[in-house]
């Protein structure tokens, strides 16, 4: 066999990348019902992927899905029936103003804190930009 079949067999086997191309991705909640409650499985998963601490993510969430909850060890627990896609958005409104650089649009940023106003600052450009504090 010369070279270039080989190379096309090889490419045949090679799986296709599922990704839109795009290097950070938003992700998606994974959760159980139990009675009146929603767990939340993957929410510690989630927070080390946007790199931001669970005390904040947990504050937004409970106070944009106007609810109660507590970590239970790797677990958010959300004392109602909330469906995933309603906490999924809410997830991607967070990622959007406490994660995304509002100028490149990456993900490369901290969350800074000066004075009372918070600010997303991009490692990536040097942008800063402010949030809004009051979560």
């Amino acid at each position: 066999m010369d070279y270039e079949k080989l190379l096309e067999q090889a490419y045949e086997k090679v799986k296709k990348g599922t990704s839109t191309g795009e290097r950070f991705e938003i992700p998606k909640i994974e959760g159980m019902f139990e009675g009146k409650k929603t767990i939340l499985t993957n929410f510690l998963q989630i927070t080390s992927h946007i790199r931001r601490k669970p005390e904040h993510f947990q504050k937004f969430l409970l106070k944009e899905l106007a609810t109660s909850g507590q970590l239970e060890g790797e677990r958010l627990v959300l004392n109602n029936k909330i469906p995933s896609g309603k906490i999924n958005d809410k997830i991607e409104a967070y990622i959007k103003e406490f994660v995304l650089c509002k100028e490149c649009g990456k993900p490369d940023t901290e969350l800074k804190k000066e004075d009372r106003l918070s600010f997303v600052h991009c490692l990536a450009c040097g942008a800063k930009h402010s949030v809004r504090s009051k979560i």
